[in-house]
């Protein structure tokens, strides 16, 4: 038996029964031996599972599901059996996974943010929580002599294997993906092989309008040159009459970055269209887009309300993208300045600001840690900022130029409720009290969770 580091109470490799006390805000199960956590995926909390160890740590370690002695009551069977690792609590109630989620952002406001009595009002879910995403990215591999595809396994470059059907892709993605794998099959595209840098197609991008029902189909490919390109196009949209877009995206890089810089229309328009609200938005292969549309439009929305925006204010948008919440900033302010660091992105946003009839937004490519400081010298002085930064949360830079603005209201957009937690901390310091955090489920059956803050100015 593998010996263990310290005086730790388990050993690799040793199999024993736990009861299952705690959760993880990623979902795995916790349990305890003297005291010891181990921490097992596919677990929920009161149920007694035979695990086997597999990883030691000092204080901490990992063990793999081997048999359910007892099981929760809110353990549900997973629709899909495949287990990427994308969806990693298909096994749990949706009225757990958000029980959980709400937690999640509790502990890091107390424990992070030092914050004990800020409201943080019940998450908001989704009457349907499938086959809500608009936009995949499948890699492709070989195997046996025939393409496939798939998702790789977890912390592997392995693809698991031909996988049809999706419990969160749009019902329709679903189904042109396999056929899109015929194609390929039939008229020997081959796929991409990492080891030797040889092969035609990388990965295959789907993306679809929810609300207008259009779709692009991307191929990402080592080569200038796609084979078969006019048959593959011609029997893809006699077959499916909704696509709108076929785009080809070179990236002849040995990289795991998906898109090259090059992309070229093979057929349709350069973009498709869809719907938040009033407001269209043109959606290129690189544009940034919430991937779950019926839940964009409930996060924006609370965005506004936070806002609160009349026609004498001044807004700052930062991270912007494409410009969805800047044009529904526009709508009501007096003037919208966006920064975006993607010269796409900017490009979009002013042409979608020209779509929708909105001339009092202005778009600016750069980093809003330097744009900001610079906007600042300058004698801007927004009313209100709204931040919607990456997983990363926001530079120290740009949270001290929004400090410094003195702004009477920020509305914080975070996918990641532990750097959101860390910059409250910061934005608090800063003269600024946060009144209320709204999470939103955007990713069922994941254990991610995007929350909207509203923080205002202290004495204002």
């Amino acid at each position: 038996m593998a010996k263990s580091p310290g005086n730790t109470p388990v050993q690799k490799n040793e199999q024993l029964t736990i009861t299952i006390e705690d959760m993880t805000h990623e979902g795995s199960g916790v349990g305890k031996v003297d005291g010891y956590p181990l921490f097992i995926p596919k677990t929920l909390p009161g149920e007694e599972a035979v695990i086997k160890v597999v990883k030691v740590n000092k204080n901490y370690g990992f063990g793999k599901l081997l048999e359910l002695k007892k099981t929760s009551p809110e353990r549900v069977e997973p629709t899909c059996h495949v287990y990427c690792g994308g969806c990693q609590l298909q096994h749990m109630s949706y009225s757990l996974q958000l029980q959980m989620k709400q937690n999640q952002v509790h502990n890091v406001m107390k424990k992070v943010a030092h914050l004990e009595h800020v409201l943080i009002s019940p998450i908001i879910g989704m009457d349907d929580p499938s086959h809500y995403r608009n936009k995949i990215q499948i890699p492709v591999d070989e195997k046996n002599g025939e393409l496939i595809t798939g998702y790789y396994q977890k912390r592997s470059h392995r693809i698991l294997k031909n996988q049809d059907t999706c419990y969160v892709h749009s019902h329709a993605m679903n189904e042109v993906l396999p056929f899109v794998r015929h194609l390929m099959n039939k008229y020997g595209v081959k796929a991409y092989d990492e080891k030797t840098h040889r092969g035609e197609l990388r990965h295959i991008m789907i993306r679809t309008g929810h609300f207008t029902g259009e779709m692009m189909v991307v191929f990402v490919t080592r080569t200038a040159k796609l084979p078969a390109k006019e048959q593959i196009i011609e029997e893809l949209t006699e077959k499916f009459p909704f696509i709108s877009s076929i785009v080809q995206n070179i990236n002849d890089q040995r990289t795991n970055v998906i898109l090259g810089k090059k992309t070229k229309v093979l057929w349709g328009a350069a973009y498709i269209h869809d719907t938040i609200g009033d407001l269209t938005f043109a959606i290129s292969p690189k544009s940034f887009y919430q991937v779950n549309p019926v839940q964009t439009k409930v996060l924006y929305d609370k965005a506004l309300e936070y806002a609160n925006i009349d026609e004498n204010d001044v807004v700052i948008d930062a991270y912007c993208g494409i410009g969805t919440i800047s044009l529904f900033l526009a709508q009501k302010a007096k003037k919208v300045y966006g920064i975006e660091v993607v010269p796409e992105a900017i490009e979009d946003a002013k042409k979608n600001a020209e779509r929708n009839g909105i001339d009092n937004a202005e778009f600016t490519v750069g980093r809003a840690e330097k744009v900001m400081p610079k906007w600042k010298k300058e004698g801007l002085k927004p009313d209100v900022i709204v931040v919607d930064p990456p997983r990363k949360g926001c530079d120290p830079e740009f949270l001290d130029a929004m400090i410094a603005m003195e702004p009477k209201r920020i509305v914080y957009v975070s996918c990641n409720p532990s750097t959101l937690a860390r910059d409250l901390r910061i934005l608090e310091d800063g003269g600024f009290e946060t009144k209320e955090v709204q999470p939103v489920d955007m990713f069922p059956n994941t254990g991610h969770v995007e929350a909207v803050t509203l923080l205002c100015r202290q004495n204002t």
